[in-house]
């Protein structure tokens, strides 16, 4: 379970929320809307243990992920919209590194291909980042989704840049996670292409 208790956030002198209470449990999706600016990604941060809440606390498993630091680190992956991936870099040597870092075992180059192949960039994996489309780029940094053991996600804005394909595939591999009993947060500006039993949303304004 995931859960915000009182959580509040502030940018600057300006407060974009207080007092959200929402729970997560597993097999279940939250979406969190609002308008550009009312603090999406900030939420997110904050859940992903990225910043600290003006007020208020994140849980997992009921207890305080400021508590349970590493127990938390591998329970989550958190996918910000800029991808985090390196220009420089190939997708695969990206992902090698990214996996690295996670603790992910068994992911070797080979399995990373086969899940930049799921997302079709078979041709694209010898490549540098910067030279990928936007759309390319984008499915470079959700075959991370493939390679993780991570109960948790954490996506903010997936679904950008992607075109119709990828957008139905990338709502099948969500829900595949939640019926393995995984839990998912995601920030979109589309309607989502999950089943409505498995969803619930928060609004901020």
């Amino acid at each position: 379970m995931l859960q915000t208790l009182d959580l509040a956030c502030l940018r600057g002198d300006r407060r974009l929320f207080r007092g959200l209470n929402i729970a997560v449990a597993p097999g279940q999706l939250l979406r969190v809307e609002g308008a550009n600016g009312a603090g999406k990604t900030s939420l997110l941060r904050l859940l992903a243990g990225l910043a600290l809440p003006a007020a208020g606390e994140v849980h997992w498993q009921g207890q305080p992920i400021r508590r349970q630091r590493e127990t938390y680190a591998q329970a989550l992956l958190y996918l910000g919209h800029l991808g985090g991936l390196k220009d420089e870099l190939t997708p695969v040597e990206n992902l090698r590194i990214e996996c690295d870092l996670a603790g992910t075992p068994g992911v070797d180059d080979a399995r990373i291909r086969a899940a930049l192949d799921a997302w079709g960039l078979a041709r694209q994996v010898g490549l540098p980042l910067r030279v990928l489309s936007a759309g390319q780029r984008r499915r470079a940094a959700l075959a991370r989704l493939q390679l993780s053991d991570a109960v948790l996600w954490v996506l903010d804005e997936p679904f950008n840049a992607l075109d119709v394909d990828a957008v139905a595939f990338l709502g099948r591999q969500i829900e595949a996670h939640l019926a393995r009993g995984g839990l998912a947060v995601v920030t979109s500006h589309m309607d989502l292409p999950i089943a409505p039993a498995q969803l619930q949303s928060v609004r901020l304004s």
